[in-house]
């Protein structure tokens, strides 16, 4: 208790930079100005324990309040002494409180920011001071100044252990960016900040705990505030600091990425409208782990409206709860542009795994897909190639079916299952994220091979851990005259086929009377990791 009704006396080194808005040269007056005002007051209350050590008895020093007037030798300094301290102290907190209140005002931090920014006449903050002089009268009718110490001491502690925290990040960073004027050893914030929790719990823990969780719901309103700093602040650093050290860790790991698959899409443009028909698939495929990396393919005409619009749609993406990215890359065409901004992503963390294309509606894109696809395979890229029906679109996105080969006569369960891994990953994701009815079917070539086909989807129902309600659908015949028979679903999802036939794929869309998607796995997914 003696400490939380002491500490605040002590906070008055922080008088200056609660004034920085009004000093003339900050950056040298408040480290000097706080540095002295620390030595003085470390002087002065040492000089003042040893006198009173010297002149009291340990009972009295805990039961006389009054024994420092008791014991001096000349009363009216002593008195005046209390009475400019308490003057002091008042005139600071009157003096600077309302301009950090102005200060959170001016830079909207604050609801009726702009209200609470306003200046008189003569440059003071009106309004700031109205409401803090009104939060000191509300204190000072409570009557009990022991009862508001410990909780003004706990919000004090926070803000210095805060402070600790700040300098202790900032230099284990090692960012080129932190150039302090006056360096100290790590240990010195390392101890403050535990100082100061530490201080805080033994002193009120429930108090201690308020506080906390009263700085954490104003740092979650910040953060939903969405405020733009001047020149950024620490968390970018630290964030890249991380994500560099853990690029750097991951580089010396053994390659296994099946376990942590997840679908970044590159997904090429040549014009924004490009984008319109596909957003709603990419967001559902992307959601909520993976990312989209759109790839501007520019020519001299195209440049300035792609460069002025991605940001837009990139935007747009990043709003759904999607990352999103974008890069320009010039190319004389399509195939050489994609092909080019693969090879130049392969070595980036969040490389590229999946490379969404459209089927072509004309035979003059045919040999640049052609191109982009047999590179992709050589890269270690997987393959997307959406077809959208011209009327249905994706429907209500509300039932998915999976092709899956005939397989006869070899039904046995493998843990690489080939394009089927691509499939199942994809097909399930989109099934989670549309809520949609999932039905996997195979149609074999001979009526003896349904039973084998049929536990071959159960098992790998099972070992993919599909939704239980999952459907299977086995018949025989002929593979296209099954497109028309199958129940009509939003979207039907393919393997690739070896010869690629564009035309064949487009036949595919008209006969299943719905939109399609044919895939091409690049080997390191895996749908039983």
């Amino acid at each position: 208790m003696v400490f939380a009704v002491f500490f605040p006396a002590v906070t008055g080194i922080m008088a200056g930079a609660n004034m920085s808005g009004e000093l003339k040269n900050p950056r040298r007056s408040i480290p000097v100005g706080t540095l002295a005002a620390i030595g003085v007051s470390t002087v002065v209350y040492l000089v003042l324990a040893y006198w009173l050590a010297r002149s009291a008895t340990p009972e009295e020093l805990l039961n006389n309040y009054t024994i420092l007037i008791d014991r001096a030798a000349w009363l009216p300094i002593v008195i005046g002494g209390l009475l400019g301290a308490t003057f002091s102290s008042a005139l600071v907190s009157m003096v600077g409180a309302p301009r950090i209140l102005y200060a959170l005002g001016e830079h909207r931090i604050l609801p009726l920011g702009s209200w609470f920014a306003q200046r008189a006449s003569n440059g003071e903050p009106r309004n700031a001071t109205f409401v803090t002089g009104s939060i000191v009268l509300a204190a000072l009718l409570i009557r009990d100044l022991n009862v508001i110490a410990p909780l003004i001491s706990l919000f004090f502690l926070i803000t210095y252990g805060m402070i600790n925290v700040v300098v202790l990040i900032e230099q284990n960073l090692g960012l080129v960016s932190f150039l302090p004027t006056m360096r100290i050893p790590k240990i010195v914030p390392l101890v403050g900040a535990v100082g100061c929790i530490f201080a805080m719990f033994i002193q009120n823990p429930t108090f201690s705990l308020v506080a906390v969780i009263f700085v954490v719901v104003i740092y979650g309103v910040l953060l939903r505030s969405k405020l733009k700093a001047p020149f950024g602040d620490v968390r970018s650093g630290m964030f890249v600091a991380i994500a560099e050290w853990a690029a750097k860790q991951v580089s010396h790991l053994p390659s296994a990425r099946e376990r942590t698959w997840q679908p970044n899409l590159l997904v090429p443009v040549e014009t924004p409208r490009e984008l319109r028909g596909s957003f709603r698939l990419l967001y559902s495929l992307a959601r909520p782990k993976g990312t989209i990396k759109i790839l501007g393919l520019t020519t001299v005409g195209e440049y300035e409206r792609l460069r002025s619009r991605l940001p837009t749609l990139v935007e747009v993406f990043r709003k759904q709860g999607v990352f999103a990215s974008y890069a320009l890359v010039d190319s004389a065409d399509f195939g050489s542009g994609v092909t080019g901004g693969m090879q130049a992503l392969r070595g980036a963390i969040l490389r590229p795994n999946l490379v969404f294309l459209t089927l072509p509606r004309d035979s003059g894109r045919e040999a640049d897909l052609r191109t982009i696809i047999e590179r992709a395979r050589g890269n270690g890229v997987g393959v997307t190639l959406f077809a959208m029906h011209p009327s249905a679109g994706l429907g209500l996105e509300k039932s998915i079916n999976l092709w899956i080969h005939d397989r006869s006569p070899d039904w046995e369960m493998r843990m690489v299952l080939g394009n089927l891994d691509l499939c199942v990953l994809l097909a399930y994701l989109l099934q989670r994220n549309w809520d949609a009815k999932l039905t996997l079917v195979t149609i074999t070539s001979k009526e003896s091979e349904q039973a084998k086909a049929r536990d071959f989807l159960q098992r790998l129902i099972v070992l993919t851990r599909l939704p239980a309600d999952t459907k299977i659908h086995v018949d025989t015949g002929e593979f296209r005259e099954h497109l028309t028979m199958v129940s009509e679903a939003d979207l039907n999802v393919f393997g690739m086929p070896v010869d690629l036939k564009f035309g064949e794929m487009q036949k595919f869309v008209k006969e299943t009377r719905s939109s399609c998607m044919f895939l091409l796995a690049s080997g390191e997914e895996s749908a039983m990791a």
